[in-house]
């Protein structure tokens, strides 16, 4: 099956706080905006919420993709949806009713995505997969940006690029945690297509030529 075109979406998460406008404006080539939304009871840490989310689908030229780390996503989820996600993706380990979160999600307009912390197994989630737009494969624990990339997830990720073209499934296939130029290639080659990058990004001299970098890489890979 026909891969979809890669796409960069680097994490806000690792951006100045102070001024999330001015720097959204320094990824102006980035294909969405990653924005991760953390309930400290999910993951020990805090950051954005609906309303927060809200003002930055105001001033970013690209598409907002919420990752919810959240306890209780099948209460919350739909309102990221209405503050302006255009994808939004919850915690398979933390929904009740994947199933009908997925729904809930597409029916109020957004795209629908689930994710797995590294040492969630996506088998059990094969017959699932049809009811997604995303499938998030954590590559590092959730909860902080600048971890080390974990090897141990790309056996996941070619499985689950396996389990969905088996079934005919158009899925993004997106990775997340220690995204870099040393190993998004890796994960290209793997199968995933839309891959999100915080510290690579903002840590770089320029964010948006470091965006090109890993488009160009992982492109290169994928091919």
């Amino acid at each position: 099956m026909a891969r979809h075109d890669i796409a960069i979406t680097p994490s806000i998460l690792n951006a100045d706080f102070g001024s999330l406008a001015a720097e959204v404006a320094r990824i102006p080539s980035a294909d969405l905006v990653h924005v991760d939304v953390m309930d400290n009871h999910f993951v020990p840490n805090l950051t954005f919420g609906p309303a927060m989310v809200e003002s930055l689908a105001r001033a970013a030229a690209q598409p907002l993709d919420c990752h919810l780390m959240i306890a209780d996503p099948d209460r919350w989820a739909p309102a990221y949806v209405e503050a302006g996600g255009a994808s939004v993706t919850f915690h398979v380990e933390a929904a009740a009713a994947p199933v009908r979160l997925a729904r809930e999600i597409r029916a109020a307009g957004g795209r629908a995505g689930m994710a797995l912390r590294p040492a969630t197994p996506v088998e059990p989630y094969a017959d699932l997969l049809a009811e997604l737009d995303l499938l998030l494969v954590m590559t590092v624990e959730p909860g902080f940006g600048g971890q080390k990339f974990l090897d141990l997830c790309l056996p996941k990720v070619r499985r689950a690029r396996q389990l969905a073209d088996e079934r005919g499934v158009e899925l993004r296939l997106q990775v997340d945690g220690g995204v870099s130029v040393e190993t998004i290639e890796r994960c290209a080659e793997a199968g995933a297509d839309t891959f999100v990058a915080g510290s690579a990004v903002y840590g770089a001299d320029d964010p948006d030529t470091m965006v090109g970098e890993l488009r160009a890489l992982a492109e290169s890979a994928a091919r």
